[in-house]
């Protein structure tokens, strides 16, 4: 809300809530620890609402063998759950597409932490519920405090127990919260009782997870993450609505620290008094134009404030604006504080009657907010003034200029004195007063006004060419004008902060626009780490370097902005301190100031990615106060970009294990399958030979063993295309012969299916590798031979038509499913209709594809257009052919 007190709807609460318009809502019920009676509570809002005419079915229910959670589920509609075969166990999870058809009005979805088997469509119940809401349907769900992501840590450092279920924060800050709570006593009782566990795992648990003292700090954290969503929500709804006032549900602190000796002190009284009122608390430094013109000394208290309230817990804020009060109260009405912390100085009566008094104006224009005024010790305060820099009264060339533009009004009213009356010729002096102003600033300003009221009375007030005034009237214009002289000044003057703020927050808009544009569309690690640190060195003018760990490694540089650059075992200590910590470390930090570096950690949710660091040629705090928003915006650009590589390379790897799983896993069952039938049936034939030769065994000797070696042959074919070694012996090919001689080659393949050719004679001839062809071919008769229904035609057709000659193979069966006709040669892929269905090993049409791609052809795969049955063509461009382009020559 602007400090004026015109209430108007937050812009950004508007969108948010705009974007829940279609949604389903979300209700959690919210509790310290399993037994509090969550699920049970689920189950009878749910009943209450079905009794109610509410179309409720239940998703999936985690009764865990409780009569009375089971009695609930009696008489409520239950969506049949999906079954999941995970290596060999049967699992059962949520039939998300079956509540998604059934389309109710609200859905039961026990344990929202869970993680579903491997396979379904997400990894997380808690995605299976965001699509849930995105469908329209509302969601009640359960869920235990430890299972809270930015609780994990805290959880496990008293718990010993570290969750690995966890939830994003964003997702119960989006929901209702509901507190399911029994004390801590009454818990163990029903432990002890078998109500939560088997009486051998209670004992267990209530000597390790569930004592008093970890269940009284989990009973406060979900107390306290619960009211926190329901502050936040209410703030929401409030600047929705563009409500005025505090809307003090809960305290929020802000501590307002400045350039001045005392801030280190504000920020200690702010965090006590954060910690007897349990609420958030910020640090605010208000940017006004002065800071333009802080000393070094001045910077580093407002960097070292903001450091200490960072490590002491607090939210930290920079605002610009043209005067402290006007910042501090727009932050105050935008954050609805209830509380503000701020330090007063001793001044002399002289200087507030010239300035005001920054406290005074606070108490009485902020009712709604408690004023905490702390002094700051008088000698801080006097020894600071007295190393205060010499106010700056602008720069000679300023004062020439407006002594000119004066002259030059001066001038002009000398010539128009006689046209126009004299009142108009002193307004003409107010156009050098705006200009110097807003050029030169509020002093040049005032200089501006106090030299056109002397010209005005020396050059044209009687008499002239004096400084005396006869005329009393003119007395008065000549007040009035120095009046409006100085009032225009100090207006322009504001004006002119007022655009050099805008401005500035532009620029650093701009700059972060194009740093993030930059680095987003970055896909290599290395070469974002280097534009990082040029980047920061470019915008902030510091050295920088970039440092990163492996897995369970030691940190390394990653990137530097400057070769020469140098760490020392104090800058590496302060570097694994902050990478380790998460929080900064090196000069101006607080921790191993010893250093040479600042460090700040690049953290991505509870992980940090690793430390920047950054220094100066000159020794002092690498960053000043004013740059820390900017420092702060470009390390969290700076870790999503880092994290997102990350997660892409672990996509990329777990796609290539993946892979090698999905292939390891179907050459051994090929190996197990089809290495084994022919051996077995070779074996059992040899056995037999002890009784004399027969016409059939030496039959089933060949065939099993030109089977085993059509398979061994596979897979050295596919070994050679997935190393890169086919090497072409390209020559003239007759297609019929071709065709004729992989039929008669694949007869046994065919057996009990009819053979027809159907290749003109006249067909061009083509430049292929006869002995790829022929592979390709015997592949493509294998996998007809082998699908195809028993007793039926297999054809092979050649047409030449538009300037391509295809070469078509078709079986008469299923076909192939529609959509998924190029799967097929995928390796070791099965789907029905090729040879991946029946006793294939999956490579051969695979090795098709490679083969022709590698002479320059392509493969289709399609369904028949008669229907019953698949087709499989062999396409030979038009620079393959032969016949044609010799006649072209001869022609």
């Amino acid at each position: 809300m602007p400090p004026n007190g015109d209430a108007r709807p937050d812009p950004d609460a508007l969108l948010r809530a705009a974007a829940q318009e279609g949604r389903g809502r979300l209700k959690i019920f919210l509790g310290a620890a399993p037994g509090v009676g969550k699920t049970y509570e689920m189950l009878s809002e749910g009943k209450a609402r079905r009794r109610d005419g509410v179309d409720v079915v239940v998703g999936i229910v985690e009764t865990h063998g409780r009569a009375e959670t089971e009695a609930l589920t009696r008489g409520q509609e239950i969506v049949a759950r999906r079954a999941v075969n995970h290596d060999g166990h049967l699992l059962h999870e949520m039939d998300l597409d079956a509540v998604l058809a059934r389309a109710p009005r609200l859905v039961l979805v026990d344990e929202l932490a869970h993680t579903n088997a491997p396979g379904s469509r997400h990894p997380k119940r808690y995605q299976d519920v965001e699509e849930l809401l995105a469908a329209g349907i509302d969601v009640y769900s359960t869920v235990n405090i430890q299972h809270v992501e930015s609780l994990n840590d805290i959880v496990a450092s008293f718990t010993r127990v570290r969750v690995r279920e966890t939830v994003p924060d964003s997702v119960l800050e989006a929901a209702e919260i509901e507190v399911v709570d029994i004390p801590p006593d009454e818990l163990i009782e029903r432990l002890k009782a078998g109500k939560v566990y088997l009486p051998q795992e209670a004992t267990r648990a209530l000597g390790h997870f569930f004592s008093r003292s970890n269940l009284s700090a989990l009973r406060e954290l979900a107390l306290r993450r619960a009211a926190q969503a329901v502050d936040a929500r209410m703030l929401d709804d409030v600047r929705a609505l563009g409500l005025g006032g505090t809307w003090a549900g809960s305290d929020r602190i802000v501590v307002a620290i400045s350039e001045l000796p005392g801030s280190d002190v504000l920020v200690r009284a702010g965090k006590r008094i954060a910690d007897g009122l349990r609420g958030p608390w910020t640090a605010l430094f208000v940017e006004t134009p002065r800071a333009a013109h802080f000393t070094d000394a001045q910077h580093a208290r407002v960097a070292a404030a903001m450091t200490l309230a960072t490590q002491l817990g607090a939210a930290v804020a920079t605002v610009p604006a043209t005067h402290v009060v006007e910042g501090i109260q727009g932050f105050l009405a935008d954050a609805r504080a209830t509380q503000l912390v701020l330090g007063k100085s001793p001044r002399s009566r002289w200087f507030e009657l010239r300035h005001g008094s920054v406290v005074d104006r606070l108490v009485r224009d902020t009712p709604d907010v408690t004023v905490h005024v702390l002094p700051v010790a008088a000698g801080a305060g006097r020894t600071e003034r007295g190393k205060r820099r010499p106010a700056r009264w602008g720069a000679p060339s300023g004062y020439a200029v407006t002594s000119a533009m004066v002259a030059g009004v001066t001038a002009a009213g000398s010539a128009l004195v006689h046209v126009i009356d004299l009142g108009n010729v002193a307004l003409l002096y107010l156009l050098p007063v705006m200009t110097a102003a807003s050029l030169y600033g509020l002093r040049t300003g005032l200089f501006a006004g106090l030299a056109s009221t002397l010209a005005y009375n020396f050059f044209f007030l009687p008499p002239v060419g004096t400084l005396s005034i006869n005329n009393p009237e003119n007395v008065m214009s000549v007040v009035v004008l120095l009046g409006i002289a100085f009032a225009t000044s100090q207006l322009t003057a504001r004006v002119r902060a007022q655009a050099d703020l805008a401005a500035a927050s532009a620029r650093t808009n701009a700059t972060l626009a194009g740093f993030l544009r930059q680095i987003a569309a970055v896909n290599d690690a290395d070469q974002a780490a280097r534009m990082i640190c040029d980047d920061v060195r470019r915008l902030l003018d510091v050295h920088v370097v970039l440092l990163g760990a492996a897995a369970d490694g030691p940190l390394e540089v990653l990137a530097a902005s400057d070769p020469g650059y140098r760490l020392d075992a104090m800058d590496n200590a302060a570097a694994n301190w902050a990478f380790d910590t998460g929080s900064p470390a090196g000069k101006g930090s607080g921790t191993l100031t010893a250093s040479e570096w600042l460090f700040q950690p690049l953290k991505a949710g509870a992980r940090t990615l690793g430390v920047l660091g950054v220094a100066n040629d000159g020794g002092t705090n690498p960053v000043r106060a004013d740059q820390l928003p900017l420092l702060s915006s470009l390390l969290d650009q700076s870790a999503l970009v880092l994290e997102r590589l990350r997660l892409q390379a672990e996509m990329r790897d777990l796609d290539v294990v993946r892979t090698r799983d999905r292939l390891r896993a179907a050459l051994l069952s090929s190996v197990s399958h089809d290495l084994r039938t022919p051996l077995t049936a070779v074996i059992a034939a040899a056995d037999q030979l002890d009784h004399g030769a027969t016409p059939e065994l030496i039959g089933t000797i060949k065939s099993e063993s030109a089977r085993l070696n059509r398979f061994v042959a596979n897979l050295l074919d596919m070994a050679r295309v997935e190393a890169g070694a086919i090497r072409l012996n390209v020559e003239a090919i007759d297609l019929s012969d071709a065709v004729t001689g992989a039929a008669h080659d694949a007869r046994r393949a065919l057996e009990g299916h009819g053979m027809r050719l159907d290749v003109p004679p006249d067909l061009p001839l083509v430049r292929a590798d006869p002995q790829l062809l022929h592979h390709c071919l015997l592949n493509l008769l294998d996998n007809a031979g082998r699908y195809g229904e028993p007793g039926s035609e297999i054809v092979i057709e050649g047409r030449h038509r538009f300037g391509e000659l295809r070469l078509v193979v078709l079986d008469h069966g299923p076909g192939l499913p529609p959509g998924r006709e190029a799967e097929v040669f995928e390796t070791f892929t099965r789907l029905e209709g090729s040879d991946r269905a029946i006793g294939g090993t999956g490579l051969g049409l695979a090795i098709v594809k490679a083969f022709a791609e590698a002479m320059g052809m392509m493969v289709e795969a399609s369904n028949r257009g008669d229907g019953g049955g698949a087709a499989f063509t062999l396409v030979f461009p038009a620079a393959s052919i032969v016949r044609d382009a010799e006649m072209e020559g001869r022609s």
